[in-house]
C-alpha cells in the first residue's frame, strides 16, 4: 500500500515476535531492525553503514557510530548500547565482512548496499506476516521515539535525536495518540 502513515511498534512483545521472526528468516534483516530500533537512524543511513564506521583499524568496535545524515546532511553521532554492541561483534564476525565491506549487502553486485526498497520489501512482509498495522521502515525509528518518550517523557532530547523543529511535529511522528493523553488524564488525579 503506497503512501501509508507508519505507525510506531507500541508494544514490547511485538517487538519481539518481530525480531524473532526477522532473526529466523534471515541474520541481516534482523541486523538492520535492530540497529534501526536501537539508534533511531533512518533506513537510507542504516543501509549504507560500512563495517569501517563500527570497527577501529584494529578491529575493536568504535563506542558511537557516526552517521552522515542523507535526508539532510547533518552528523549525528550515536552511542552503541551494550546488546547492540554484542549483535554488531556477532554479526560481523559470522558474516565474515571485512573492513571496508557494506554491512548489508545486496545481492547484486560485489560489495554493493542492499537498498532501501528492498528493505521496505522485507519489512512490509514482516509486518504482514506478523499483523503489525502500518509497518514500514520508518517504524522502528519511531518505535525508539514512543518508547523513550513513555520513558523519559523529555520531548526536547527527542526532538534533538530527529532533527525535528517543533514538539508537536515529534509527538506526532512518534505516534502519541489521544489515546495516550487519555491515559495521563486519567491517572494525574487531585
Amino acid at each position: 500500500m503506497a503512501n501509508k502513515t507508519t505507525q510506531p511498534i507500541r508494544d514490547r512483545k511485538k517487538i519481539d515476535a518481530l525480531l524473532a521472526y526477522l532473526k529466523g528468516r534471515n541474520y541481516r534483516d534482523y541486523m538492520i531492525a535492530k540497529i534501526e530500533l536501537n539508534t533511531a537512524r533512518r533506513i537510507s543511513d542504516i543501509v549504507n553503514l560500512k563495517v569501517s564506521d563500527l570497527l577501529n583499524r584494529n578491529g575493536k568496535l568504535r563506542e558511537c557510530i557516526t552517521f552522515r545524515e542523507q535526508k539532510t546532511d547533518k552528523e549525528a553521532k550515536v552511542a552503541v548500547n551494550t546488546p547492540l554492541q554484542n549483535a554488531i561483534t556477532q554479526y560481523i564476525s559470522e558474516k565474515g565482512l571485512n573492513y571496508s565491506d557494506y554491512l548489508f549487502q545486496s545481492r547484486k553486485g560485489y560489495n554493493m548496499p542492499l537498498s532501501k526498497t528492498q528493505v521496505h520489501r522485507i519489512f512490509q512482509n514482516a509486518g504482514d506476516t506478523l499483523n503489525i498495522p502500518d509497518f514500514g521502515t520508518h517504524s522502528l525509528r519511531k518505535t525508539w521515539g514512543y518508547f523513550c518518550y513513555k520513558e523519559t517523557r523529555n520531548i526536547a532530547l527527542i526532538m534533538e535525536v530527529y532533527n525535528h523543529s517543533s514538539e508537536r511535529e515529534t509527538l506526532r511522528y512518534i505516534g502519541i495518540t489521544q489515546d495516550d493523553k487519555d491515559v495521563v488524564h486519567m491517572n494525574i488525579k487531585f
